[in-house]
């Protein structure tokens, strides 16, 4: 299939991932998405957000889709604390049933699309299951088995997920290709992502999760399997909100001490924050150069992991 863009997304490196967005609260994580999936499409992938952060609402108006789909979370039945049949992973590690979804036969509701060709779901929000469901456990589970096809064809997945390491530890990573973590100019952000990049890095080195919880010796098995099976070949960082050189290089700095070097920069831009204030659609015109270089990185990272490394990205 060729898209409006006149590629081909089969033939494009990064077809079918699943990329995961992770910072602290206030990071940035939803400005990053929508950058990036942007750029992205620009590029001729076909893109699919898949929103699973439960409280932020902002996804669909800084896209330009002007009404948020339905959630997933209605689609599989609703969260079990609710008296539907969608679980908490932790508790209940079975993959989700029927996750492969087809957008061909997925009715409307379930999904928006902008005028650049990005799809939008939502995987569920809290408020939405009422006083006592304050467990988002479910919303991970969707989250973390869902697959999207597009007319046969696999998109880049952006999985936006809430703020801080919670998701992480319920074991959502174990089905990512890919961790992207945002880091603001604050010190936790700084920790935050060494400690992404030592969780990512314990599970490659086949450390099980914590499953003395459940009694039931089946479930312990589906969960070590997952922790087994899992696909996640590394971490990008990329800094946002820096204001100044000097903020730049300490993050840096302080990054390069623990080993890792960052793949890009988001830098201050007041635009962005109207854009938030106004409930605009985010653009991407000041931050196009660097997000490309971030994404090029990324597909340059994927073909060397995959083998495929005739081409390696240089600035």
């Amino acid at each position: 299939m060729i898209n409006e863009m006149g590629t081909n997304p089969k033939s494009r490196i990064l077809s079918g991932k699943r990329i995961g967005i992770f910072g602290k609260g206030g990071s940035g994580k939803s400005t990053a998405t929508v950058l990036l999936a942007r750029v992205m499409r620009d590029l001729g992938y076909e893109i699919c957000i898949l929103d699973a952060d439960s409280t932020n609402m902002g996804l669909p108006l800084a896209l330009g889709i002007g009404q948020a789909p339905v959630p997933l979370m209605n689609y599989f039945g609703g969260m079990v604390f609710s008296g539907g049949s969608v679980t908490c992973p932790v508790d209940d590690p079975t993959r989700l049933p029927e996750s492969e979804i087809d957008l061909d036969e997925l009715p409307s509701q379930y999904y928006g699309r902008n005028r650049a060709g990005i799809i939008l779901m939502t995987a569920g929000k809290i408020g939405e299951e009422g006083s006592g469901a304050g467990c988002d456990g479910p919303i991970s589970k969707i989250a973390r088995d869902v697959r999207i096809r597009i007319h046969k064809s696999s998109p880049i997945t952006l999985v936006d997920f809430k703020a801080g390491l919670e998701d992480a530890a319920r074991g959502v990573i174990t089905s990512l290709d890919w961790a992207i973590v945002i880091v603001d100019p604050t010190i936790a952000s700084v920790e935050m992502a060494i400690n992404m990049r030592d969780t990512i890095s314990q599970i490659q080195n086949g450390k099980m999760p914590a499953t003395r919880h459940l009694e039931n010796l089946e479930l312990v098995a589906i969960a070590n399997k997952l922790f087994e099976d899992a696909k996640i070949k590394g971490a990008l960082f990329l800094l946002n909100k820096i204001s100044n050189s000097a903020t730049e290089k300490y993050l840096r700095t302080k990054l390069d001490e623990r080993g890792i070097e960052p793949g890009g920069v988001i830098y201050e831009d007041p635009a962005i924050f109207d854009s938030w204030l106004k409930g605009a659609p985010l653009e991407v015109k000041d931050a196009q150069s660097n997000f490309l270089g971030f994404i090029k990185k990324l597909e340059a990272a994927e073909r060397l992991y995959s083998g495929k490394s005739d081409f390696i990205y240089k600035e």
